[in-house]
């Protein structure tokens, strides 16, 4: 096939134009085109003039006769995901996978294509029952530490917009995009730009991932969490679950997600090599999605066929720290996310319709170990969970999130709940006007309120007086790197212990946390033959 860029159509022109356009650039007839796929569509809203931006691969009748003629044609390239091939070490128990998010639903998933018959232990519940404990959580402020916003199958993506777009370039996504599809995703992630399949849709696809890896021998235990490893002579040899359980194993795929605390404490007191590393911390900020519509569309009313806009926003402070805008949700909720009692975790979330009133992104502010309170890997921990707790008692201490007005917020002075404007919050179960200087430290504060009013040059409102901060957004990514041999992934110093996805600090966001899943898996694979179990 022959890759072609900037194929551009207008909004009221349907793909069926595609054709056309493809033989007139090719200097070839339409019956000379054998068959095409999008490969990417994109939105160029620049200067007002909207377009519908194409790369396309074709197949054509003598192929090689139209790239003779044209140097500047490209042949496109190979899209199949090649299996690796299976080692020789014998592999006498099954191989346990320890969370369910992306990266440890993804790893199981090539496992088991590959007969390797995975056991999968998630400390949550499944999709439904996690769905109906979390919908209490927010109707009632009643927490479940082991099944909420973070925890279960799915891992924190589940309750999120579902975002699929990712800066790694690699064959991975192209394997993870198409199971999603298989699994009952929209078609359209293949080749959107920014793919998303909204928290309705992602629910029963993870569902359905789940059931072909148990249709392939792969094996799901919930509300099963892991309490300790095992590990001889450097060696893992099995695991203790919390039902008291110990299991067997010589290979564990640790996707435990940014959350696991315990887990983390776990892993540090059985000298599992680890540091601090750097994350970010700050708020939501909510605005109407009518306004960044007209800002990102030039145009009073969206124009028909385009979903609700999107921005993506940063800034470097005059002292160098990075303010920016992370996991921005169109049409979109503020949710609580707490993982711990006596915490307050926010997120954002979006259905795949995207047609809540209200546009919310996390606004956040870089932070490093040397922020931390002292030395120990499990600082970043400690600095998160400060704010959380001070979130938490400053609202109330029962789950109300605090909130002010973005006007308030840049004088520093407290937020009353009926001074609200047009911008009304989205969190449940409820509210409490603040001042957010009694939750974050100065040096966050400032550099927030420097960002706001850069990025309003940026994206015209971004800082007008009735947006609504709510805190606080504090695990936008891990606290902790799990150090692993960049050849073999496996744990310094420990075989068959294999830290993978974000909760390891290898990624950030669905789709690179699944690819490192499967990364892990394919090492497995090569270094082990099929379990005889």
């Amino acid at each position: 096939m022959i890759r072609l860029s900037q194929v551009k159509l207008s909004l009221d022109e349907d793909k069926s134009a595609l054709n056309k356009k493809l033989a007139k650039t090719l200097r070839v007839t339409p019956q000379d085109i054998i068959k095409y796929r999008i490969y990417k569509e994109s939105i160029d809203a620049r200067k007002g003039q909207i377009k519908k931006v194409y790369t396309i691969d074709v197949a054509l009748k003598n192929e090689d006769k139209v790239l003779a003629k044209n140097k500047n044609l490209k042949k496109a390239p190979d899209l199949e995901y090649k299996n690796v091939q299976p080692g020789q070490e014998p592999l006498e128990e099954r191989p346990v996978v320890v969370g369910f998010g992306p990266a440890g639903m993804f790893a199981a998933h090539l496992l088991s294509e590959m007969g390797y018959k995975p056991i999968v232990l998630e400390r949550g519940e499944d999709v439904d029952k996690r769905t109906q404990t979390v919908n209490a959580f927010w109707e009632t402020g009643k927490l479940s530490e082991e099944s909420n916003v973070q925890f279960g199958e799915g891992g924190a993506g589940s309750f999120s917009d579902g975002k699929l777009t990712t800066r790694i370039k690699d064959l991975r996504c192209r394997k993870v995009l198409e199971a999603l599809v298989e699994a009952g995703a929209p078609e359209e992630i293949l080749y959107k730009n920014k793919p998303h399949i909204g928290t309705d849709k992602l629910k029963p696809t993870v569902k359905n991932i789940r059931k072909m890896i148990e249709a392939k021998g792969g094996e799901i235990r919930f509300n099963t969490r892991l309490d300790d490893i095992i590990i001889e002579n450097n060696q893992v040899a099995g695991l203790v679950l919390s039902n008291g359980q110990v299991l067997s194993t010589r290979a564990i795929v640790l996707a435990i997600g940014h959350s696991s605390r315990d887990t983390f404490e776990m892993l540090k007191n059985r000298k599992v090599p680890m540091q601090a590393k750097p994350f970010a911390v700050g708020v939501r900020i909510e605005h109407p999605q009518d306004m960044i519509d007209k800002v990102q569309y030039s145009s009073d009313v969206r124009p028909e066929g385009l979903g609700a806009a999107e921005y993506k926003l940063t800034h470097q402070t005059e002292n160098g720290r990075g303010v920016y805008t992370f996991c921005m949700c169109p049409g979109g909720l503020v949710v609580a996310s707490s993982s711990e009692k006596n915490g307050l975790v926010v997120n954002g979330m979006s259905e795949y319709a995207r047609d809540e009133r209200n546009a919310n992104s996390a606004l956040l502010v870089s932070v490093t170990p040397e922020d931390f309170p002292s030395e120990d890997p499990l600082s970043g921990v400690a600095f998160q969970r400060d704010l959380e707790r001070k979130a938490f008692d400053l609202a109330g201490g029962n789950y109300s999130a605090p909130i002010q007005r973005l006007d308030d917020f840049l004088k520093g002075i407290k937020t009353c709940e009926k001074s609200l404007g047009e911008v009304h919050p989205t969190y449940t179960p409820g509210v409490v006007g603040v001042d957010m200087q009694e939750i974050f430290p100065a040096f966050i504060i400032e550099a927030m309120r420097e960002g706001i009013l850069a990025m309003d040059k940026k994206l015209e409102g971004f800082a007008r007086g009735d947006a609504v901060l709510t805190a606080v957004e504090s695990r936008s990514s891990s606290p902790v790197r799990i150090h692993r041999d960049e050849t073999s992934l496996e744990s310094i110093g420990i075989s068959g212990l294999y830290p993978c996805g974000e909760g390891a600090g290898y990624a950030g966001g669905i789709m690179s946390s699944a690819v490192d899943g499967i990364k892990v898996a394919e090492q497995i694979i090569m270094k082990f033959g099929q379990n005889t179990k």
